[in-house]
């Protein structure tokens, strides 16, 4: 389980959107792309109860772009898949659970899973089929990864699309869900984005999205797109070059990308702390 590096690859699906015209710009408002979903609560596991959910139709959330998504600064409010906005990394002060201040999208960094989930429903309802399957197509089976990594949503994230049951997947792994893969496909998704989506000289993902991936959130500079954390200002990891950036997910499983040094490294389950040294000592036995 790899688990927030997932968001990498969530956030990939939506530059392939972008990139095939099914979103026109990522400054568009998510709720020009999704209205109304039939929410089949309980999907084919069991009889399925249904509710029609307006994800991005409240005042707030019609406000919300895609970019601010991205960036996790939209602020989206609501509940999903049964959990609430708040009830990931929630407030010590309980009172804030359902009163806080809402924030203009694009304000204040915030990272939070149900936020993340709520944009792959989002990609989920423009692409009218499973994001596996998006990530599939368009860039694993291109980059030559195995046929061992899975990528789960949750027993209540089965939506209609097109009449069409189809599951919803999650960005991490909080609650269940998330991406199951193994380090080699790890590092062939790093060597892409080192070389600004290109593969033996064939253009995934478009170089212009790499480039916004890795630019820095004016809210949080030290993250691009999630999960892309930068080292723009060498405070993530000193020894490393300014233009390193790393896809990071808990655990801590990490895939490095150095373009300067031309490395990709994939660490996995190791103490957080222990991130700036390992990198510190991969550098210094490169030279």
């Amino acid at each position: 389980m790899t688990h927030s590096v997932t968001k990498s690859f969530l956030s990939t699906t939506v530059g392939l959107a972008v990139q095939k015209g099914l979103i026109k710009n990522v400054n568009d408002k998510v709720a020009d792309y999704i209205d109304a979903v039939d929410w089949h609560i309980y999907g084919i596991e069991q009889p399925a109860v249904k509710e029609i959910i307006r994800p991005f139709t409240s005042t707030h959330n019609k406000k919300i772009d895609w970019e601010s998504m991205l960036r996790q600064t939209s602020d989206w409010e609501g509940t999903l898949w049964t959990k609430p906005d708040w009830a990931d990394r929630p407030d010590r002060d309980s009172t804030k659970w359902h009163n806080r201040i809402r924030n203009e999208p694009g304000a204040v960094f915030e990272y939070n899973d149900v936020r993340v989930n709520a944009m792959a429903l989002a990609a989920t309802w423009v692409w009218k089929k499973p994001l596996p399957d998006v990530l599939k197509e368009y860039i694993m089976k291109p980059i030559g990864a195995s046929e061992t990594w899975r990528w789960f949503g949750y027993n209540t994230s089965w939506v209609m699309v097109d009449k069409k049951l189809i599951q919803s997947v999650s960005g991490g792994g909080h609650w269940g869900g998330g991406m199951f893969i193994n380090a080699y496909d790890m590092a062939r998704f790093g060597l892409l984005t080192l070389h600004k989506g290109n593969w033996n000289g064939k253009q995934l993902l478009a170089e212009k999205w790499i480039q916004q991936a890795t630019t820095p959130t004016p809210a949080n500079p030290s993250y691009g797109y999630m999960n892309y954390f930068l080292n723009k200002d060498k405070k993530y990891i000193p020894a490393a070059p300014a233009t390193a950036f790393v896809h990071v997910g808990n655990g801590t499983n990490i895939v490095y990308v150095d373009p300067e040094n031309d490395i990709i490294m994939v660490l996995r389950w190791i103490e957080n702390n222990a991130v700036k040294e390992v990198v510190k000592r991969v550098l210094e036995a490169k030279r």
